[in-house]
């Protein structure tokens, strides 16, 4: 179903697929220069409803704000958006319980978001910056899954940092062969098999 989220203002598109029975539902922030559309997390949300649970995917700027490069990176910025996306599916889905999906620097508006958002019990990072959110993982209480590359050095070394500082529940997985986008064969179908177990342990 696609929606319009009347936030601050402005006007993001998005959308919303939960099925029947569906308890749960797990709110994509994509990376920058993706948006709502991008085929890797719309593949991994497609996983997700097939195991039960809701997707919200949504542009998190408007086009005119995307123009603007440095705000793809502005991290207070995306993770405002995020917190108030969730308000809006809470209002619509009352008493869901929500997962964050995050990929690149969509994962650190995701870890930052989750601090203040108490209906969030779980996190997906795909290939997530966290050193863009480092003020705040000593105060990510949520269980939170760190999914990298293995070919993906640099991002991974970040990641192997941010596993020490972050407080909760929390785990890295690294995928044997994959570079930054997970664009090889089974890398994307290992990431939607992980976050699924992980969204199934701590999502209600």
């Amino acid at each position: 179903m696609q929606v319009t989220m009347k936030i601050g203002g402005i006007s993001l598109d998005g959308t919303l697929e939960v099925p029947e029975g569906a308890k749960s539902v797990v709110v994509f922030a994509h990376g920058s220069g993706s948006s709502r559309l991008s085929p890797r997390n719309g593949y991994v949300a497609g996983v997700l409803r097939n195991a039960g649970f809701g997707s919200l995917l949504f542009d998190l700027l408007t086009g005119e704000e995307d123009r603007l490069y440095q705000n793809r990176f502005d991290i207070d910025l995306l993770a405002s958006r995020l917190s108030a996306a969730t308000d809006w599916l809470l209002e619509r889905k009352k008493g869901a319980s929500v997962g964050y999906f995050g990929a690149s620097t969509g994962a650190a508006a995701a870890l930052q978001a989750a601090v203040k958002q108490p209906s969030v019990h779980a996190i997906v990072s795909r290939g997530g910056r966290p050193d863009l959110a480092w003020g705040y993982l000593e105060k990510v209480k949520v269980p939170t899954l760190l999914v990298v590359g293995g070919y993906d050095y640099e991002v991974l070394a970040l990641n192997e940092q941010a596993l020490g500082m972050l407080r909760g529940r929390k785990d890295l997985v690294v995928v044997p062969g994959a570079t930054h986008l997970f664009e090889e064969p089974g890398t994307l179908e290992d990431v939607a098999r992980v976050a699924t177990a992980w969204f199934k342990d701590f999502l209600r």
